[in-house]
């Protein structure tokens, strides 16, 4: 009965056997197309331009199509011209019309049109008809899909000639040359996977999240940044405090301001206030710093000191109201003598390098003064009713978790808990302990809980500290430390209590035996699955490889952020999975987007081909070629149906 039931409601979409054959002879087809081009990237952290210049060159395989589909045909500079104009159509035709003179850019116009369809058709042509035509501007469908088709006799040669010129008569060149790019661009990345941390250091997260919003094939996993980011979103204290404290930090503030509109003139009222008297030279920016003017710099270092007090006092009471986090040894200002300007940590004692301390009341040292009250309500508001931040944070959520198994590749931003043998560590929440997957899928859950929970306030609170937890327990799978030793940084110039141990999953992640437990926790097979991961910046220029376990593991943080440029020696990793196997690339730094358009330059790749499949994958390989076979299972018993008359077609 529930089957007759299900093929019943599959009846309404193909109500007779000429449509249920014809999706089935369709389905059949496209199990046998080469799977399509997956993208890994990670820790892009707010870099926006080159993020997008890597989105936007396929991490080298536009500039391979355009060599492989023209050769020596076309010299090299031509080949640099075609490879900007599909990477900044429009900034490059801009730039063609000033240096042309108009007979010579008409010529320019016409060639650059054949070549885009000729490229266009080498990415296309693994991909459905149908699938290529939804990529397509739909101003130009018609147009393009009939020039993307291989036209050899005479007259359909004229035929092409003539939608040319008639594209150029009528006005139409730029916009076509513009949608032929933009179509290139979208059909060389079929599937991106960003394994965490779109947020922090750089300057342009919100652009990023917009252009990763633009795929319609897209999954994140959720970084500790971006869990910090999504815990300021849903109003909890200490992620606020902690966002706006990283921005001020790396010279960031415009990213709320400008880029989210987040007032922020309440707090530098405050700090102009009660640092009036302080230069907060503790406090100064590690990003770059442009020629703002000395009075502008002076504010940030006072908001900087002034939200750092904030988040260490709100951090303070969310570990007394949550001794489940097991996080007491955090809780430092209490263990200050204000008097004497030091501290104790672990029976030693410090000496501090700041003792200016104003809003710090030694008797009540984690109560927010009034005047901070007033500040931290204003910017709860500010960051839950900003409709673009809002935007952002729940597409990370529809789109996003903590990890995910996905075509045999097991995805997630930091690690995997361990204890010092390698084996899961149990971590317990609310009285019950999780490990492994358990922990992950506990974690995901509450933190959606965090941010959707509307009826049980006590919910919604426990969910929002998670989140809080993600970002910085050492128990939590996205950050991996024993400690985050922000205080320490700021107030300490022992280098040894700076110091933040990694987890034993850094210890264990080259043993097979280790690895293959993990694969097999989340449910794949450890001869063929694969781990992806991030968060920890690999070294290259001390000699260390992002690919681990021979090759069953990747991790592929590899600096995308300036800030990690002078640890790993290179501008960030692209782990490519096409039909024919996996490569990586190790890409070096960008300059700028003009530079690009001008010079003609690109980011230069090396590129690491890890394994060569001898037979090509096909979607049948894919996990969507998993949903199609069901699909297809599903019709042929609608055929059936229909053919023992159980069901009456409808004509």
């Amino acid at each position: 009965m529930n089957q007759m039931k299900y093929l019943k409601e599959l009846a309404v979409r193909y109500p007779n056997v000429a449509s249920a054959s014809t999706e089935i002879i369709n389905l059949q087809a496209i199990l046998h197309l080469p799977k399509g081009t997956e993208h890994y990237v990670s820790d892009v952290h707010g870099e926006y331009e080159k993020f997008s210049h890597i989105v936007r060159n396929g991490s080298g395989a536009i500039r391979s199509k355009i060599e492989d589909e023209f050769g020596n045909t076309l010299t090299k500079e031509q080949k640099k011209n075609l490879a900007s104009v599909i990477y900044y159509p429009e900034q490059k035709m801009d730039l063609m019309e000033e240096e042309l003179p108009r007979n010579l850019l008409m010529t320019w116009q016409h060639d650059t049109m054949i070549r885009l369809v000729h490229v266009a058709r080498a990415v296309g042509n693994k991909y459905t008809r149908s699938k290529v035509r939804k990529a397509m501007s739909p101003e130009f469908a018609y147009v393009m899909e009939e020039l993307m088709v291989e036209h050899r006799t005479a007259d359909k040669k004229k035929y092409v000639e003539q939608i040319l010129e008639t594209i150029v008569t009528t006005g139409r060149v730029r916009q076509f040359i513009a949608a032929m790019a933009h179509l290139i661009q979208k059909l060389s990345i079929d599937y991106l996977h960003v394994i965490g941390d779109v947020y922090d250091r750089g300057p342009g997260p919100h652009r990023i999240m917009d252009c990763i919003m633009k795929f319609t094939n897209v999954d994140i996993q959720w970084g500790n940044h971006d869990i910090l980011w999504m815990g300021a979103a849903a109003g909890h204290r200490a992620c606020i405090c902690n966002v706006v404290r990283i921005c001020a930090r790396y010279n960031n503030l415009d990213v709320l301001e400008d880029g989210y509109g987040i007032n922020l003139i309440p707090l530098a009222r405050f700090a102009l206030e009660c640092y009036k008297d302080d230069d907060c030279s503790l406090f100064h920016m590690s990003g770059e710093v442009d020629d703002r003017n000395m009075r502008e710099e002076e504010l940030n270092k006072k908001m900087h000191k002034a939200i750092a007090i904030m988040q260490f006092k709100l951090e303070g009471q969310l570990i007394m109201r949550r001794p489940d986090f097991l996080m007491d040894q955090r809780l430092l200002l209490d263990k200050i003598d204000y008097e004497k300007g030091t501290i104790v940590i672990d029976g030693q004692e410090y000496e501090l390098k700041d003792t200016n301390f104003p809003t710090i009341d030694p008797a009540n040292p984690y109560q927010l003064t009034k005047e901070e009250e007033y500040v931290m309500e204003h910017l709860v508001t500010a960051f839950k009713y900003c409709a673009y931040l809002q935007e952002h944070v729940r597409f990370l959520f529809a789109k996003g978790s903590l990890y995910k198994v996905f075509n045999g590749m097991l995805l997630y931003h930091g690690c995997v808990p361990l204890n010092e043998d390698g084996s899961f560590r149990e971590v317990e929440l609310q009285g019950k302990k999780y490990a492994g997957k358990t922990l992950y899928d506990i974690l995901d859950h509450l933190a959606r809980q965090g941010y959707y929970e509307e009826k049980d306030g006590n919910a919604r609170q426990y969910g929002q500290d998670i989140m809080w937890f993600i970002w910085s327990n050492e128990n939590s799978p996205v950050y991996g430390k024993a400690k985050m030793a922000t205080f320490e940084r700021y107030f300490l110039e022992d280098a040894d209590i700076k110091k933040e141990k990694k987890d034993y999953y850094y210890q264990w992640y080259e043993n097979e035996k280790v690895i293959n437990q993990i694969l097999e926790e989340f449910g794949l097979d450890p001869a063929t699955g694969k781990i992806v991961n991030g968060h920890m910046p690999v070294a290259v220029k001390k000699g260390e490889s992002p690919i681990k376990c021979g090759g069953k593991l990747f991790v592929i943080d590899g600096g995308f952020s300036k800030a990690y440029q002078k640890t790993t020696g290179i501008a960030g990793y692209t782990l490519v999975s096409n039909s024919y196997g996996l490569k990586l690339a190790a890409h070096e730094p960008f300059v700028s987007r003009s530079t690009a358009i001008r010079e003609e330059t690109d980011i230069h790749s090396d590129t690491i081909v890890i394994n060569k499949v001898t037979r090509r994958k096909c979607v049948e390989d894919t996990d969507n070629g998993k949903e199609l076979k069901e699909k297809i299972s599903d019709l042929e018993q609608l055929l059936w149906a229909y053919q023992k008359g159980l069901l009456t077609e409808r004509i």
